[in-house]
């Protein structure tokens, strides 16, 4: 997923440099490429047993050739976009908006599988990149003239990323007295979890298959 928000902040900050938009519109996607690299190179360090330097090489690597992609991008497409072709800028915006709903729909199927529960994903940054794409959109609202397709990016980012996170809270809010008594038994949600699985028993908070 993080590695997607990688790929996708290539054509966003494409389309935020040659569209002009504000300062801080054009370093936000920088900065959403470079954390969402190194999230990725935690996930093979952490996840798939890689080196550290193994796994540093090949986000260093990875991070140049994403910054020469959008090098190239934009020096073709600026003069496009100088000379009134417009179509051009618009795919780049279509392909960031897939690009970043896609990053972002893998967690809702997790969700499901976990009656709403979020695991495998830091709360504190989708809160954080929810509210960088707040102030994205507000940004963008302040500048005289109001990029459609930027609004709708940004908005569609909010409108999943509060999904993600109401899901949760709503999962906290359904499973509090589970919670409750486990921790009064020293125990767990997921060693509750686990012990009903083992027992086959039937859970309303047991993940689905």
């Amino acid at each position: 997923m993080v590695f997607l928000w990688a790929i996708a902040a290539v054509p966003i900050g494409t389309y935020a440099i040659v569209q002009h938009f504000n300062t801080p519109l054009q370093i936000q996607p920088q900065l959403l490429c470079t954390l969402s690299l190194i999230s990725w190179v935690q996930i093979l360090v952490y996840g798939n047993g890689w080196s550290w330097f193994k796994a540093s090489v090949y986000g260093i690597t990875t991070a140049a050739i994403f910054g020469g992609a959008q090098a190239v991008l934009i020096l073709t497409l600026r003069p496009l976009y100088n000379r009134g072709i417009d179509y051009p800028m618009i795919i780049v915006g279509v392909i960031a908006s897939i690009l970043v709903a896609i990053g972002l729909l893998p967690p809702y199927y997790e969700m499901w599988k976990r009656r709403g529960r979020v695991v495998g994903i830091s709360l504190w940054f989708i809160f954080i990149d929810l509210l960088g794409a707040f102030f994205s959109l507000m940004a963008l609202v302040a500048q005289h003239d109001f990029d459609i397709l930027g609004g709708i990016l940004y908005i569609a980012v909010i409108i999943l990323e509060l999904g993600i996170l109401g899901s949760h809270g709503i999962w906290l809010v359904r499973t509090r007295r589970v919670h409750r008594a486990a921790a009064l038994e020293g125990k767990t949600f997921d060693d509750v979890l686990e012990e009903k699985a083992h027992a086959g028993t039937t859970w309303k908070f047991s993940e689905r298959r």
